[in-house]
């Protein structure tokens, strides 16, 4: 069995036991799970079920391996470049994206 979720403004193939890196929530600091309830699409093998854009009364149910603060991890560091060309302008800006990382327990239909 497998879902596509959305979660930050992105699509997620997920299935029992996948861990992704989703788009830095609001979560209380002493949570076990989160719910991602924004499901677009569920099959098991022989059954599909597609939202019109989301599935009503589907869920996802996702763990963190500890704690919800200790689930925040750091992505790639990224160098965008400010560049004007004949002006002898040039400007380096770093950024690192903060990331939270989930197990998916399971999928409710």
């Amino acid at each position: 069995m497998y879902a596509v979720i959305e979660q930050g403004g992105k699509q997620y193939k997920v299935a029992d036991g996948d861990t992704i890196d989703i788009e830095l929530t609001e979560v209380s600091p002493d949570a076990k799970t989160i719910e991602l309830d924004k499901v677009l699409f569920i099959s098991d093998g022989e059954k599909v079920k597609v939202g019109t854009p989301y599935l009503e009364g589907a869920k996802v149910i996702a763990s963190f391996k500890t704690t919800a603060e200790d689930a925040v991890i750091k992505g790639k560091k990224l160098y965008p470049m400010h560049f004007r060309r004949r002006k002898d302008s040039r400007r380096r800006i770093g950024h690192r994206q903060k990331y939270l990382q989930v197990m998916i327990d399971k999928i409710e239909a």
